[in-house]
């Protein structure tokens, strides 16, 4: 995975960098994990300037060969893409649940032929997307990805969300 520099970066930061290098790591299935902010903004990628992961081709995916080699990338690589397809489906879905009364979305699974996004809703607004194979175990990545929800839910503060959007802006 190659991340934004942790140079700078407060101890916040720097764990809810650890946490999503976790998530692709040690999720079988997982290609790519995007946070993004309410306002749409990406604040964390496993794969934020596009390039390969070390020992592979892109992040997550456990079954693909040792330390990663093999691994598919996420949506055509690019951080950016996984971003807009969270952020459009929380906003789709946030719709939907007042249209019908529903209440707050809690989580958005698509399935499809080749792959699965998953995204769920972060405390403070933000939204975390995961884009896995099509043969991972859904159970596995919802749990794996409500463990990083409690667990960064209360550090997104507005000064570490100010800090992870400037973290991402000046990655190469």
């Amino acid at each position: 995975m190659t991340a934004p520099s942790t140079y700078g970066l407060s101890t916040q930061a720097r764990n809810l960098q650890w946490l999503l290098t976790d998530l692709v790591e040690e999720v079988p299935g997982v290609n790519s994990v995007a946070v993004v902010s309410s306002d749409g903004l990406l604040l964390l990628s496993s794969d934020p300037g596009g390039a390969a992961a070390p020992g592979g081709s892109g992040a997550g995916g456990a079954g693909h060969g040792p330390g990663g080699a093999g691994r598919p990338r996420g949506p055509r690589g690019a951080s950016a893409d996984l971003a807009t397809i969270v952020s459009g489906l929380g906003s789709l879905t946030t719709g939907a649940a007042a249209l019908m009364e529903g209440g707050s979305v809690k989580q958005t699974m698509v399935a499809m032929e080749h792959g699965s996004v998953f995204v769920m809703a972060i405390s403070d607004g933000s939204l975390l997307g995961v884009h896995a194979t099509p043969d991972c175990d859904m159970s596995v990545v919802a749990y794996h990805m409500a463990l990083f929800v409690g667990r960064a839910g209360h550090v997104l503060t507005p000064e570490v969300r100010s800090e992870l959007r400037q973290s991402m802006e000046n990655t190469p």
